[in-house]
């Protein structure tokens, strides 16, 4: 028996359906739902489980039906959906729930579903190429600036330099009367551009000792707010710098000389120009293929989307120490700020979940299993603890589905085809061997 009794289009990208739940699968929940609430109801002159079963309809009536509704809307949207054969994004939104006593439930239940997808071609992206392997001019300022990581900080007798370490005392003059407030401490390396520029200006030529005064700006045109200030040197530092020497590369880990180092230098910027490069290539290949594939995106996972990123931000913003109540942050400025970033990611999935599906691309339980110990491994945790937090939060199938869709990117790049090769040379390699 058809538990739906309408499909309607709403949308380009949504659906509402109208189901309905039969009258004896009503009654027979009821029937379950009045027992549990007799079995705990207490009420004046009556011992727990002895309440008859008509006062307790009549006291719980309310709580009774929302109940019922409750457990019936979840398990009869699924028989829903799939005789539907819907593929929802979202869980769906439902109103318009009508629940008489002895009669059937009814429910209207809105859904975003996947819009119909008509690939373009999948070949030919103009892809960036990059060159991987570091010049010894860029090995050497790798070196050199961990060499500046590990100097020791000396007192410098002469005035302040670019890259020296200056402290000191600065005081905001009261704008009326020129007045100091109080004294904060400060000390950051001159040329650092997190710095206010005036104060780097201030201090470059000051030795310890000296005073000076400056203006700080904020803002543009009419609101441009201007700030005086009063700074005191006290200390003017710059690095002492150790030898290039084996030494040195003893202090970077178990190298037993500088040539090492510098050995391991070149891996590790190597294998940060591989991963922009993957970068690069990966964000140019998806540019063309939604170009290529332009889509009416169903506006509910947009804002979902939205509503995920803004949470994140929230909560990063909460590990910084930023109380979110006093924080005057404009929350509906910044979803529209973001929106096109959330329209993108959206578009990206949808794109590449329909080249999974025409390629036939497959998360094996192997690959599966490692995805999971690798996040297991990154949070020291077992791949079977992270398995039920992602069954447990719900994501478990949409992190097999992100699985899939990294692999279609492989596909598309042609990577999978690239490590296939070197595979099967390597396979090659041991069967020489073994003869």
């Amino acid at each position: 028996m058809s538990v739906v009794l309408s499909i309607e289009d709403v949308g380009p990208c949504r659906k509402q359906l109208k189901v309905e739940v039969p009258a004896p699968a009503v009654e027979a929940e009821s029937r379950r739902v009045v027992e549990e609430y007799r079995k705990h109801a207490k009420l004046p002159g009556f011992r727990q489980g002895k309440v008859p079963t008509e006062l307790v309809k009549k006291k719980f009536q309310k709580e009774i039906e929302q109940d019922v509704v409750e457990r019936l809307l979840p398990r009869y949207w699924k028989q829903a959906e799939a005789e539907s054969e819907l593929d929802p994004l979202l869980p769906p939104s439902v109103d318009e729930v009508d629940f008489q006593p002895g009669e059937a439930l009814t429910f209207v239940a809105s859904v975003e579903i996947r819009p119909e997808i008509e690939l373009g071609s999948l070949e030919d992206f103009e892809l960036p190429e990059l060159e991987t392997e570091p010049t010894e001019e860029e090995i050497e300022q790798a070196v050199e600036d961990m060499r500046r990581a590990v100097a020791e900080w000396v007192t410098a007798d002469r005035p302040a330099a670019s890259g020296d370490l200056v402290a000191g005392k600065l005081t905001q003059l009261d704008p009326e009367t020129g007045d100091p407030g109080v004294e904060k401490p400060f000390s950051f390396e001159v040329g650092d551009p997190q710095v206010w520029e005036e104060l780097t200006l201030e201090v470059t030529g000051k030795q310890a000792g000296q005073e000076a005064e400056f203006v700080h700006q904020e803002g543009e045109g009419d609101d441009t707010v201007s700030r005086s200030f009063r700074l005191l040197v006290e200390a003017v530092r710059e690095r002492d710098l150790p030898e290039l020497d084996d030494a040195l590369a003893a202090r970077f880990g178990e190298y037993p000389d500088m040539a090492a180092l510098r050995q391991g230098v070149r891996g590790e910027l190597r294998r940060g120009k591989e991963s922009e490069r993957r970068q690069q290539r990966e964000r140019a290949m998806l540019d063309q293929l939604l170009a290529r594939n332009p889509l009416a995106l169903p506006q509910g996972v947009v804002d979902s989307e939205i509503e995920g990123m803004l949470k994140e931000y929230a909560q990063s913003l909460a590990g910084q120490g930023v109380d979110l109540e006093k924080a005057d942050l404009d929350w509906p400025g910044m979803a529209e700020q973001i929106r096109p970033q959330a329209e993108r990611r959206v578009h990206a999935r949808l794109v590449l979940d329909a080249v999974t599906s025409l390629e036939a691309i497959e998360v094996g339980e192997e690959d599966f299993e490692a995805a999971l110990a690798a996040i297991g491994r990154s949070q020291r945790r077992s791949p079977v603890s992270v398995r039920q937090a992602l069954d447990r939060s719900g994501n478990l199938a949409g992190f097999r589905a992100q699985l899939g869709r990294e692999k279609a990117i492989k596909r598309l790049l042609g990577e999978a085809a690239e490590e296939q090769a070197a595979e099967n040379q390597e396979a090659d390699t041991e069967s020489e061997n073994d003869r």
